[in-house]
């Protein structure tokens, strides 16, 4: 039960820091932070009490099953690629605009959309 608190908490503390935060990186490791809490929910959904691995065995009749883990193991791949590709873009936004602050960065693209509409 505390895991299925601990899920709701990461998700609503990760959804807060990306809409609050202004900063890219912080946004990104809050969509990883996110991605976290859903792979505790997944995980603790597919637990059972007293099962067992899905081996046939003599007077085994609770079995586990093993596709929410499995399917978690999947998104924890993915998410890393992610947060890395997402990474990798602030890095680049960085080294174009010399800030990851969102609101900068929406400023310097207000600046040079202006600057192309006086020149045409």
């Amino acid at each position: 039960m505390h895991n299925y608190f601990l899920a709701v908490f990461l998700m609503m503390s990760s959804f807060y820091i990306v809409i609050a935060q202004g900063n890219l990186v912080k946004k990104v490791i809050g969509l990883g932070m996110l991605s976290t809490s859903v792979f505790i929910f997944y995980v603790s959904m597919g637990f059972v009490t007293g099962g067992r691995a899905p081996i046939l065995e003599e007077g085994v009749t609770r079995y586990s099953n093993p596709i929410p883990h499995v399917l978690m193991l999947t998104a924890i791949v993915v998410g890393v690629a992610t947060t890395a590709v997402g990474l990798s873009l602030c890095i680049r936004i960085k080294d174009a605009y010399g800030t990851v602050e969102e609101d900068k960065v929406n400023a310097e693209d207000n600046k040079a959309e202006l600057l192309m509409e006086t020149w045409e």
